[in-house]
């Protein structure tokens, strides 16, 4: 199928990028600048700011709980941008929706960003967000309010990356807490060979994310000292992929990295790990954080919210 005609449209009404190398703080202040006023967000019942202290440090991060019942499942959100990009706010509006659709607890994680902070700052980040859940997040003394039963990770593209690598983290470490891994588009391989990967030829223009951009969006990660062969940066590269928690892998059919995310979910089929594959048609890279309003694309947070409640373990 052909990208869908309203994401093809505003595709089509970017402007040209700037000249010159990529500039960090001009892109995030670009990204803020598009978040809406707080009056016209997704109504959600109670929304507040928190810093964890961890053994990280402190780790700022947004609660967003669907009802007033006492406690919930949790769904911990790890934020897109090509590890560089992406805030509490800019995905704001995402985690709303999942908090509504999922009735789970959601807690967006404000990770470190590089290049500032080298690998693996960021990364180290989202871990102990999920560990500290795990040793303060039951009840409703710390303001989580887990119901010590369900917790997902979740996470769209570089944060889809990072749900990966933590929920592997987590199980080398046996800390057993993650229920279900959830990854839109996710970024899994690192090591951009434009062959190792059908559609990174036959998605390379014209759909938003292109697969010559790949390589310098992602320079300010590898640069900061990801090694793209190390399965923490890379998470299909993670030899056994057996006793991982069950993954609902969502892809965009016009994505260069739809290939990656497929051959992901299959290994862990072939590794005896519950995984369910859904591919969006007509869909671009980025497509739950922006055009998740098209009736196309709506059904991702139901699918999402079905699956964190019968995603089998």
């Amino acid at each position: 199928m052909a990208l869908h005609p309203a994401v093809a449209a505003f595709i089509a009404s970017l402007p040209p990028p700037p000249p010159g190398p990529l500039n960090p703080q001009a892109m995030r202040t670009a990204d803020e600048s598009h978040v809406p006023p707080l009056e016209k967000r997704l109504p959600v019942h109670a929304v507040f700011d928190q810093n964890l202290s961890t053994s990280a440090g402190e780790i700022p991060v947004r609660v967003y709980k669907p009802t007033a019942a006492g406690v919930h499942p949790v769904l911990v959100y790890f934020h897109g941008g090509a590890f560089f990009l992406g805030s509490l706010n800019t995905h704001d509006h995402l985690a709303r929706a999942l908090a509504n659709a999922t009735q789970c607890v959601v807690v967006s994680v404000g990770y470190r960003l590089a290049p500032e902070h080298v690998f693996p700052a960021g990364l180290n980040d989202c871990y102990s967000v999920v560990q500290w859940i795990d040793k303060n997040g039951r009840g409703l003394a710390n303001g989580i309010g887990w119901d010590g039963q369900t917790l997902a990770v979740a996470g769209d593209s570089s944060g889809g990356n990072f749900a990966a690598a933590v929920a592997a983290m987590a199980l080398d470490a046996d800390l057993k807490c993650i229920t279900h891994q959830v990854l839109y588009y996710p970024s899994l391989d690192l090591d951009f060979d434009v062959e190792r990967y059908a559609s990174m030829k036959t998605n390379a223009t014209g759909n938003g994310l292109e697969t010559a951009m790949l390589n310098p969006f992602n320079a300010f990660y590898i640069d900061s000292g990801a090694n793209p062969a190390n399965p923490l940066v890379s998470p299909i590269k993670r030899q056994d992929l057996s006793g991982l928690p069950p993954a609902l892998i969502v892809t965009a059919e016009c994505d260069p990295l739809r290939d990656e995310g497929e051959l992901y979910g299959q290994r862990l089929e072939q590794a005896g790990v519950s995984a369910t594959i859904r591919r969006y048609e007509s869909a671009a890279h980025g497509f739950v954080q922006h055009f998740s309003w098209l009736p196309e694309f709506q059904g991702v947070f139901a699918e999402t919210a079905d699956f964190i409640r019968n995603g089998k373990r």
